[in-house]
């Protein structure tokens, strides 16, 4: 009797496992099947169009129209990498995301904190601070545009006269477009800097407010702290958008005075407008390549000083 039992207990506990398998594949399988469509998507219009793009960054663009591509391997590759247009592009960019990123992140703080006081009516200075939000790019850099034009411009009007004008000057052009992105991004900045905010319990505020904390010392000993994994995303997402701006410098100075703004996106759309698609392949692939290096970067040294405590 006891054989047998035991004998009894090992085939129901072999069914049980069994029953158990089969209703984890039928969940798997169900998870995939539900996923398919997504899959099938972004294999279209991502993984497709990545690879398609290397592929094309090994064929030489022919100097007539109607000619094949010829292939070349990595030579192009090689050749546009090392050339000083990309050279200049990839400084450019740099530059132009050193001005926008933290500026548009200390600003959007400053604001946030200015607003998160209990003050009568900063409910209205939280809506004009988030204003921009709703302000698109071609919006930003019309109005920016008309500011700084040099006969019916802001300047005019306060008597200030500049020689060549501000979008043309090579000193400033790329000065102007940041405080343009600057300001158009400021809303964004804004508005998660202000949840952030509001996501740091009040008790904690107070406790140092009791033990006598001053105001800097509260804000970077505890508030700062409590809030870095905000500002870790809006460093990191501030940074991947620099690296993709296209549509103020398209608007306001395409790409000049001699190359002082011309970023790598734009150099990208000028190779294209040139019918250049293999010097326009390997520069986009540059792009992801150095997008991708900056974020893993940022993902592991600025990451370490992020503090996900409560």
């Amino acid at each position: 009797m006891t054989s047998d039992t035991a004998t009894t207990d090992l085939m129901g506990d072999v069914g049980q496992s069994k029953r158990f398998l089969n209703r984890r594949r039928r969940e798997t399988g169900l998870g995939y099947l539900m996923l398919a469509p997504s899959l099938l998507i972004f294999s279209v219009f991502v993984f497709y169009p990545f690879f398609k793009n290397f592929y094309l960054g090994f064929f030489r663009t022919p100097p007539f129209p109607g000619l094949p591509a010829r292939y070349v391997g990595l030579d192009q590759f090689r050749e546009v990498l090392t050339s000083d247009y990309f050279t200049n592009s990839f400084r450019v960019t740099i530059v132009f995301a050193l001005l926008t990123v933290p500026a548009g992140i200390i600003l959007g703080l400053l604001l946030a904190m200015v607003a998160n006081q209990r003050l009568r009516g900063i409910g209205a200075y939280r809506t004009i601070f988030s204003s921009t939000v709703a302000t698109s790019v071609a919006v930003a850099s019309v109005i920016f545009g008309t500011l700084l034009n040099p006969q019916v411009g802001l300047l005019p009007w306060l008597g200030l006269t500049t020689n060549p004008a501000i979008l043309e000057n090579p000193k400033y052009a790329l000065f102007a477009v940041a405080v343009t992105t600057i300001w158009q991004n400021l809303g964004l900045s804004f508005i998660v800097m202000s949840s952030g905010l509001q996501a740091i319990p009040d008790e904690i505020i107070e406790a140092t407010e009791v033990d006598g904390a001053r105001p800097w010392t509260r804000f970077w000993r505890v508030t700062l702290p409590l809030l870095s994994p905000t500002v870790f995303f809006a460093f990191v997402v501030g940074s991947i958008v620099a690296f993709q701006t296209f549509g103020q410098i398209d608007l306001l100075t395409q790409g000049g005075p001699i190359d002082k703004t011309n970023v790598l996106t734009y150099a990208i759309y000028k190779a294209l407008r040139d019918q250049n698609e293999g010097k326009a392949a390997v520069l986009a692939v540059a792009l992801f390549g150095v997008t991708l290096l900056l974020t893993t970067a940022q993902m592991r040294i600025l990451e370490r000083r992020v503090h996900y405590g409560n």
